[in-house]
């Protein structure tokens, strides 16, 4: 398989940023482009341990720790932002066939809560809707 292309799914987990680890890694030897998202909804997490904020009030401060914090591990590749609004499922299954992403990598858990536990976590729904590779990265992953 050859990468030219990687979308990596960023909330500012712990587990999340295992991810853009990986992503990084992975892009640096293929000169692969790495695609990162972070998707918005009414309310959003500026971090592990961080109560939800609304996001129209803070969306500037969310962009900054999304593309300056969350994102760090990216800056020795190639590599975009994107925020966008929905169904975190949906648009990393929607933005993984608009980029063309040979590769979808994203953290096994994210900040979500109770919610994921009723329906599925985020990363089990595009691992099974993906129509191309999806690379899950365990908890507390740091070996690549």
């Amino acid at each position: 398989m050859t990468l030219s292309r990687i979308l990596v799914a960023v909330d500012g987990s712990t587990n999340s940023l295992a991810a853009v680890g990986w992503a990084a890694d992975l892009a640096a030897p293929t000169g692969a482009e790495v695609v990162a998202v972070h998707v918005l909804g009414l309310l959003d997490r500026l971090g592990p341990g961080t109560e939800a904020v609304p996001v129209e009030s803070h969306l500037e401060e969310i962009r900054e720790r999304f593309e300056n914090s969350w994102c760090a591990p990216l800056r020795a590749v190639r590599f975009r932002t994107e925020l966008r609004y929905g169904s975190p499922v949906q648009v990393i299954l929607d933005l993984a066939e608009e980029t063309g992403a040979d590769l979808i990598v994203l953290g096994s858990r994210g900040l979500g809560g109770f919610p994921e536990l009723l329906l599925g976590s985020t990363s089990s729904q595009v691992a099974q809707h993906a129509n191309r590779a999806v690379l899950i990265v365990p908890p507390a992953s740091t070996s690549r």
